[in-house]
This record gives C-alpha cells, structure tokens and sequence, in this order.
C-alpha cells in the first residue's frame, strides 16, 4: 500500500497506540475521580497537555482538550463572536477555509454578522492588499488558516497579526490543524489568541483534537456540564484519545519536503498537459496537481485498484455535489478543477514509492484521455 492521503486522516503510531491502550486497560479510571486510578487518569491528562502546549510554545494552562479540530474551529468562532459582538459586527476569513470554518461563518452571517472573505491569488496565496482594505474598526474577529488543507499553500499568519494588532477589539485565531506536524509553530511568535489542533492529523486517533486559548483571552465555554478541563470544555475527558495524542506529538517526525519536490519533479518530466495548482512555497505535505484530460475521481479509482491511496480534496467535502471552492477561489479553469488530485504527505513516504505512482500515472492517465477522446468522437 501506498498512503498518500495524511491531509485526510494519518494512521495511528505505535506509542500513540500503546498509550492507548494502556489508558483503556490499566489507567481506566475517571481523571476527575478522587481515588487511585482517577489520579492516575488525571496525571496522563497532565503531561498530554504539558507535551502538547510545549510543542506549540505555550503554556499547559492555555490548551484545552476537544473531540476534534472542528469542535475546536466552532469553539473559537463561535466564543469569540459572543464576546466581542457588542463592539463590532465584522468578522473576516478567507474564502478557502475548511468547511468548519465556513459553515460558522454561514451561520453567524444569517445571525447578523457582517462577513467578509479576503480572496486568494491565482497561485493559492492569499491576497494581502485585499485583507489590509478589509479591516476596519468595526472588525472584531479574524479567522485565516496556516496551511490550506487541499494546496498545502502556506498565508502569512505573523503579517497578518502585525496588521490585526492595530485595532484592538480583534480576536484573531488559525486553524493549524493542517500545520502541526509540518511546520514549527510557536503560538506566541505567530501572534495569534487561538489555534485549532487536530490528533488525527498527526498519527494520533480519530476523535481528539485540542484548542489553544491565550490566557488572558476570556470567551465562554462552548460545551456545558461538569466542568472539566477548567470549566471551559465540559465532558468526560477521552482520557484513551488524550494519552495517545500527546504520545504521538512526543514522538512526533516533522513532515520533510523532499518526497513531495521529488514527485512533482517526476510528474512534469514524465507525463503532458498537467498543472500544478499548489503554489511554490507551500507546506511540504501537499501537492494538488491537474491532469488535464482527465477527471480527478476516475484517476483516483484507478489508483486504489494498485493500493495507492490519494484524494480529490478535502474528505470532509468528498461527498458533496460541485467543484473545489479552494480551486474555484484561485480561478482556475474548470478542466483544471475537473482533473485535480491531491497527493498528502506523511513522515514514512519516500521516494521509491513516488517512483511507482508516477509509472502508474502515466498509463492511468493516457488510457483515460485516450477513452475520452474516443467518446467524444463517436
């Protein structure tokens, strides 16, 4: 098998499975219980928050633990518009969020809100003359991603916190779910109040995902009930998800970019009319590539019967009807948006591998564009 789809989701590590299990079969016990094995659960807790917080330059008191980055997005989008919707109405992100951002800001836009999405450029990078015109003093949120989950294209998240920084009601958070693990981030030299994490991104388990709050940030908790995690996210803490998140960060291998330069290398020496749709100085974990001629879903099939595993875009918009919106953002032709593929990086994938993708490319290609030029003809 070759997996080359870690933007999706990322197998689960061997110390990230161990921890788990563990936490499942030893240290069971209720981390908000007073005996034993509660304060056993409590300590996996403990240094999972420490682990995490240190790898992202914060402080542990600043990160509280969620089921999930989206959980984490609407928790930041949603507290941050009710703490500062007095003061202002306009909120900001850029049209080529994840749909955890945008189906919020759809909803707080129905509430009231005055939304505005700072556009893209043609290459994929955000377009920071149209952002700078946006502000204003009637802002109040800002919301803009670190590394866009389909280009892998890199925004400016320190300029755009130079820029955020001169009006002073604005709460500004990243989604870095898609750069933790690729990128060093250090939460204090990005200058940002709130970051979303995901574990699954990073060979930890589905279901565990984590928030960074600045701590003299205050906004209201987004889940009610018993009081955990310091009152900010209530819920029995998945104590299991929790352990084998902060295992798989502490033995975490950053993404390198040498396979993905490898493969697009390979690909515009060896195969026709492709285009390359991620922009030049993007994060080492995507690679989006149009293999014009061709549609993106038939090509992924065709690689699936070889166990090579790839994706159109985004799994989470996999199922709905219409092209890329990221791709549509930059304004790129429909052929190009039609026949696009996204191949995501993990740690483990090498070279040798990228060698058999692109022989298998290569004929999946030219016997679709073969049969699509025949159906055409008749």
């Amino acid at each position: 098998m070759i997996y080359l789809d870690n933007s999706a989701t990322t197998k689960p590590s061997d110390a990230c499975l161990k921890a788990m299990n563990d936490a499942l079969t030893v240290n069971f016990g209720n981390p908000s219980s007073l005996y034993r094995i509660g304060l056993d659960a409590e300590k996996i807790v403990k240094h999972a928050r420490e682990v995490i917080a240190d790898s992202i330059g914060a402080d542990p008191s600043e990160v509280y633990f969620t089921s999930c980055g989206s959980e984490s997005d609407d928790t930041a989008i949603f507290g941050a518009w009710n703490a500062r919707k007095k003061q202002g109405s306009r909120i900001i992100t850029t049209a080529v969020e994840h749909p955890a951002v945008l189906r919020c800001f759809e909803k707080l836009a129905a509430e009231g809100a005055d939304v505005q999405y700072i556009p893209v450029l043609s290459d994929g990078n955000l377009d920071m003359d149209a952002f700078r015109k946006l502000l204003n003093e009637d802002t109040v949120f800002v919301s803009v991603m670190h590394v866009n989950n389909e280009t892998g294209a890199i925004f400016p998240i320190e300029e755009i916190s130079k820029e955020v920084r001169k009006y002073p009601n604005i709460i500004f958070h990243s989604d870095c779910v898609q750069s933790y693990g690729k990128l060093d981030i250090d939460v204090k030299k990005l200058g940002v109040d709130m970051i979303s994490l995901s574990g699954h991104k990073v060979h930890a388990s589905k279901g565990i995902g984590a928030i960074y709050v600045r701590k003299d940030l205050h906004i209201s908790p987004y889940i009610l009930g018993g009081g955990q995690e310091n009152g900010f996210r209530s819920g029995t803490e998945n104590v299991a998800g929790i352990a084998g998140f902060g295992a798989a960060v502490e033995n975490m291998t950053m993404v390198k970019p040498d396979v993905k330069e490898y493969l697009k290398k390979r690909l515009l020496e060896e195969i026709e009319d492709i285009h390359i749709n991620s922009p030049e100085n993007g994060a080492p974990s995507v690679l989006n590539v149009s293999f014009t001629g061709c549609r993106g879903e038939v090509l992924l099939h065709m690689l699936e019967q070889d166990e090579i595993y790839v994706s159109t875009g985004s799994a989470c918009s996999s199922h709905k009807k219409g092209g890329s919106h990221v791709l549509t953002a930059q304004g790129l032709r429909p052929e190009y948006i039609e026949s696009a593929v996204r191949f995501s990086f993990g740690y483990d994938n090498t070279k040798e591998e990228m060698d058999v993708v692109v022989e298998k490319l290569k004929k999946y290609v030219k016997m679709q564009r073969r049969l699509r030029k025949a159906v055409k003809r008749s």
